[in-house]
């Protein structure tokens, strides 16, 4: 579902963010005001694996590369994308995936103060079920 949520996300701002007519500011803002919160919503209790890190990932990368452009090459004078270190270097900001683990340590420390017999902290730690 998170798959289907970021492509329909993605799909439907892609010409917003690559519009020549929106300053690079404003496609930022954006991103993080409106984007962001959509495709990170309940990210507090998701356990990412490997996979899905580099899913989130390659869709930030998507989504910056719309807002930053293509760069002119000094050496051979023709186009090409950005790659991830620039990306990375002109958005100055948390990964999408430190994000959601920024998240999920917020919620566990709300969470700890619970006690074992809270429902959300045995989610928390991996054991949903109360053995009787």
């Amino acid at each position: 579902m998170q798959i289907e949520v970021r492509d329909a996300c993605y799909h439907s701002v892609q010409n917003l963010l690559s519009s020549s007519l929106i300053s690079k500011n404003l496609k930022i803002k954006i991103y993080r005001i409106i984007i962001l919160p959509f495709v990170l919503y309940g990210c507090e209790t998701w356990s990412l694996t490997l996979r899905e890190e580099h899913r989130l990932k390659v869709f930030e990368n998507k989504l910056l590369r719309g807002i930053f452009c293509p760069k002119r090459d000094e050496v051979i004078g023709e186009w090409r994308r950005l790659h991830n270190e620039e990306l990375n270097d002109l958005y100055c900001s948390l990964s999408i995936v430190r994000v959601v683990n920024w998240g999920r340590m917020r919620w566990a420390d709300h969470v700890a103060p619970m006690g074992e017999s809270g429902g959300a902290y045995r989610v928390v730690v991996g054991k949903p079920e109360v053995k009787t």
